[in-house]
């Protein structure tokens, strides 16, 4: 008798190969955004798309405040084209990444997740930064 673990069959190991390689298309971690950012390895905006409070509370340091709500052409005009959006909430119990991803996607806009959130990035034991600065809060119109 099988487990549940193994039904259905695991997909083919090229079936397998392409899914696994298309998710980091769409996907980043907490490990290599803090890796990024330590490494001056900066090629990609981070966007903390939480609200104001819950950034004030608590954020990634350099990352930029954009709540998914605010998300629109004008709030984009100065970053380049091709720029890549990281974008991260709470964690793994809330959905604005997908709602900020969709609203980037829909702009034209390069956009992976940063699995994990805020969540992730604590359970990693990376630090985050209180407050705001005027450069988190640049972009907003």
């Amino acid at each position: 008798m099988s487990s549940a673990v193994s039904r259905p069959d695991a997909a083919k190991s090229e079936d397998a190969l392409a899914y696994f390689q298309n998710k980091l298309s769409y996907e980043t971690d907490c490990w290599d955004v803090h890796h990024a950012i330590i490494n001056n390895q900066i090629d990609f905006v981070l966007l903390d798309v939480r609200s104001k409070d819950a950034f004030v509370k608590g954020h990634i340091e350099g990352a930029i405040l954009m709540p998914h709500w605010k998300i629109n052409f004008d709030n984009l005009i100065d970053f380049p084209k091709q720029t890549l959006f990281v974008v991260y909430c709470a964690g793994p119990h809330c959905n604005a990444t997908e709602k900020a991803a969709i609203k980037l996607a829909i702009l034209g806009r390069p956009v992976k997740k940063m699995l994990g959130g805020i969540c992730g990035w604590l359970d990693e034991g990376f630090e985050l930064v209180e407050g705001m600065d005027e450069k988190s809060i640049s972009q907003l119109s």
